[in-house]
């Protein structure tokens, strides 16, 4: 009696996908080299004049806001990178709002800037200051750099945010303060929740997904990888009195409905080191 063998048709198949998961990493990261990275150069570059020349001729809010968000949108799409965005009919035109996103990493402000769809000032560390152009830019824009090195500079910093606020301006928070380490959140600090509770603003929780998976922290200037980002926008938290206990409980809902939008595998508090 004859017996034949039955190929081991799973193990070529698998040999096949890890070929062209190869191949195809090849294909982007020298897209990324020799057609993106030409482009985003030139695009931040003419972003960064654009936005200080324009904030000293013109309107602050218009030319601090749009250049930076043409700049974003254009650096996803050239990345080819999908993007999906839920729960923008939450927010009522003409309204400010705190935004309160997790920090899963630096293509988090390319997702917020280009696709949130509102004009607001970002509160950042001061240390963006110092970047070339960038830190400029920032400036010429009035975003807010947080300066936490005494009692004074962290006064200035909250005065000016209050009255960007009370100007009728949105401004957008990471309450972590620093990116992750491993796609999971850490803790929420409570600057953004002392400002909404003190004017009384509605707060408005943001879910960011793929970017980590995107360019994690700890690959920092390597190439990114190909992965869906997803920004959904949750229903805003309305003031529902003022105090420390109404604080409170605002940053707990903010927390809560932050999290439930993260992504399974990333999912549960995880202690930041850098918080």
């Amino acid at each position: 009696m004859s017996h034949t063998t039955t190929p081991p048709t799973s193990g070529l198949s698998n040999s096949r996908k890890s070929i062209f998961s190869s191949i195809a990493t090849l294909l982007y990261r020298t897209y990324t080299l020799f057609i993106f990275l030409p482009l985003f150069l030139a695009a931040s570059i003419l972003t960064a004049l654009t936005t200080v020349i324009g904030c000293r001729l013109g309107d602050g809010h218009f030319w601090g806001y749009y250049p930076g968000k043409w700049w974003s949108w254009l650096t996803i799409r050239l990345l080819l990178l999908p993007v999906k965005v839920d729960g923008r009919e939450h927010l009522t035109a003409g309204q400010s709002y705190v935004f309160v996103s997790n920090h899963q990493g630096a293509f988090d402000i390319f997702l917020i800037y280009g696709f949130l769809g509102r004009n607001f000032k970002w509160m950042m560390k001061k240390g963006i200051r110092k970047i070339p152009l960038v830190g400029i830019a920032c400036e010429s824009a009035h975003h807010i750099f947080v300066d936490k090195s005494g009692a004074s500079k962290i006064k200035k910093t909250y005065d000016t945010a209050r009255e960007t606020l009370r100007e009728g301006m949105s401004v957008v928070v990471f309450p972590e303060g620093a990116r992750t380490f491993t796609g999971h959140m850490g803790k929420f600090r409570r600057g953004a929740f002392m400002l909404a509770d003190e004017i009384q603003l509605p707060v408005c929780p943001l879910t960011i997904n793929g970017s980590f998976d995107v360019m994690p922290r700890t690959k920092d200037w390597h190439f990114p990888i190909w992965h869906r980002l997803s920004l959904t926008i949750h229903k805003p938290i309305a003031p529902k009195g003022k105090g420390i206990e109404f604080e409170k409980q605002t940053m707990e809902e903010a927390y809560d409905a932050v999290m439930s939008g993260i992504a399974t595998e990333y999912q549960g508090y995880v202690e930041n080191p850098d918080q």
